[in-house]
């Protein structure tokens, strides 16, 4: 519908056109390969798995398939502990299961997606292991960061930087005589070493490995740590440890120094040789919104995740600031705003959701911690992601988010396996609640999840009743709201849209009007006060996150209307 518009806006954004790039606008989907879909029994997702259920995704209606890592690991850190980038670990499976999956993910029209681990190998990649032998001063120790110790023997470490999973991010190794030595640098788990980008062979290395992926028909790259490959070559002293993945500190001397970017727009340029287009995505935790767009500047990544709105709580005034800040951040360097509320490595948003919002969430919930409101939680959630889904631009979903999984917040410590936890004692549970296995199936091994009913997660009791066959086809359950969204978000070309705030609703209300390329408008208006509200007059609802009552929009209800 065309016409007078019957409340005042405010302009954040102007429609994009019918010839943009398909990643502008695309809802792509992240599988984690240990949790979605375990062919051969072993308690542990693979490759085979997950090709057997795409079709899933496909009728969901998302765009693309992002992969967390399947390549050869000794799986310290769940696959980000890399040991060789270009072959699958026979945990996963071969290449030709990768193969294979590519080929059907292209068949059903699903593009695929794989991580790139650039800012460290495993400690068993055979780099690192030529580098011990080699010794200090050695080429091969030159592709990681090596240094000699602090104090009349070296003894203590070459700065106090902290690691992301707790303790110090340096550790001592022993030299070829065996004596006690140099030292090397992982900003995760020692397992993990960082790598040298100043070093000519690591920067030739990971060409060949974009290479080899492009080669074999993956259609782009989401790059882990985006933001930590470069770091500070006087390596001062940072006083203020990080505390965790989630709190990385803009002037810390290894995030978001300005050498990444050269790196970036060298593999830009190599994307550019192959036809269709290619992409990255970012994987940059940096703020403010500006810092954060110069990694989608047009010459380097296309997207890059919007941690900000991620991390923003369910209150009014933050979320419309971080909603306008980063359509303006994104605007001035002519990129599109890739929304996402959660992933792999953050407390899903079912549950996040469903903690006191005015405090900052945890890194894992256990047994004994505060445990979410979970029909609280959920709807937020539907809402949440309600909104986010009427936004222009990409956005990106976590395997289980579309059945509004929660957080397992009951896992026993002796089932835990993120190094966070193990290195910080417990202090920190870790994300291992937000990777659990998916439940596929009602009633049958495993959820579903394969045929013998091992799991290397446990499986929370009520991940049951929100297995996909309990949902499938069932009006108002969280599955078929996603199918709605993603099916409206393309008929009605929100992703493409011109974004105008709506005023006057009331503080606690987010109201926006987008306007389609075609002058198609859909008002998106997400009620966050605690009493019901009335819509404007002259609009009718296509889509609801939960149901209306006879007053109007109830509280933590968001929905699209026609107007």
């Amino acid at each position: 519908m065309t016409g007078a518009t019957p409340f005042a806006t405010r302009e954040l954004h102007a429609p994009g056109s019918a010839g943009d790039p398909w990643w502008r606008d695309a809802v792509i989907y992240q599988v984690y390969p240990r949790s979605w879909a375990d062919a051969d029994g072993d308690g542990i997702g693979d490759l085979r798995g997950i090709a057997s259920r795409l079709a899933h995704l496909a009728a969901l209606g998302v765009d693309a398939v992002w992969l967390s890592p399947f390549y050869t690991s000794p799986q310290r850190d769940a696959g980000y502990d890399v040991a060789d980038h270009r072959d699958v670990d026979p945990l996963f499976g071969s290449l030709t299961d990768a193969d294979a999956l590519i080929a059907r993910a292209h068949e059903l029209g699903l593009r695929i997606i794989v991580d790139l681990v650039p800012n460290h190998t495993s400690s068993e990649h055979p780099w690192f292991g030529e580098a011990l032998t080699a010794g200090p001063g050695s080429p091969e120790r030159d592709r990681y960061h090596f240094r000699d110790g602090l104090g009349e023997d070296g003894s203590e470490p070459p700065t106090n930087w902290q690691s992301n999973f707790g303790g110090a991010a340096w550790t001592r190794v022993t030299e070829p005589d065996g004596r006690p030595g140099q030292w090397y640098l992982h900003l995760f788990d020692p397992s993990q070493p960082d790598l040298n980008w100043q070093n000519c062979d690591v920067r030739a290395d990971f060409r060949s490995t974009l290479r080899f992926w492009l080669d074999r028909g993956v259609d782009g790259f989401r790059v882990d740590v985006a933001h930590g490959l470069v770091k500070d070559p006087t390596f001062p002293p940072f006083g203020t440890p990080p505390g965790g993945l989630l709190e990385v500190t803009s002037d810390a001397p290894f995030w978001d120094q300005d050498g990444v970017h050269e790196i970036y727009r060298d593999w830009r340029e190599l994307l550019q040789e192959y036809s269709p287009e290619r992409i990255m995505c970012a994987e940059a935790w940096v703020s403010p919104a500006d810092r954060a767009a110069r990694y989608v500047r047009e010459d380097e990544f296309h997207q890059a995740f919007n941690f900000e709105f991620l991390d923003t709580p369910w209150l009014a005034e933050p979320m419309r600031d971080v909603i306008a800040g980063s359509l303006a951040a994104s605007d001035a360097v002519g990129a599109p705003t890739t929304w996402v509320l959660s992933n792999h490595d953050v407390l899903r948003h079912a549950s996040r959701l469903g903690l006191p919002q005015d405090e900052e969430p945890p890194n894992g919930i256990g047994p004994e911690d505060l445990q979410p409101d979970a029909a609280l939680g959920l709807r937020r959630a539907r809402a949440a992601t309600t909104l986010m889904l009427g936004l222009p631009g990409g956005a990106y979903v976590y395997q289980g988010e579309e059945l509004g999984l929660p957080e397992h917040t009951t896992l026993p410590d002796e089932a835990r396996a993120d190094p966070t936890f193990t290195r910080t004692r417990g202090a920190e549970k870790g994300r291992d609640g937000c990777r659990v296995p998916m439940p596929w199936t009602k009633g049958a091994p495993a959820l579903g999840f394969n045929d013998t009913g091992a799991a290397w997660l446990p499986q929370p009791d009520s991940y049951a009743d929100l297995a996909v066959d309990q949902q499938d086809g069932v009006p108002g359950s969280t599955l078929e709201l996603y199918r709605q969204l993603l099916a409206l978000r393309r008929e009605r070309d929100l992703g493409r849209a011109g974004l105008a705030e709506v005023e006057g609703l009331g503080d606690e209300v987010l109201a926006y009007l987008a306007t389609a390329p075609d002058g198609t408008r859909t008002l998106v208006v997400a009620n966050l006060s605690p009493e019901s509200i009335e819509l404007p007059a002259g609009t009718r609802v296509l889509v609801a996150s939960d149901e209306l009552v006879e007053g109007g929009l109830p509280t933590d209800t968001c929905v699209w209307a026609e107007i």
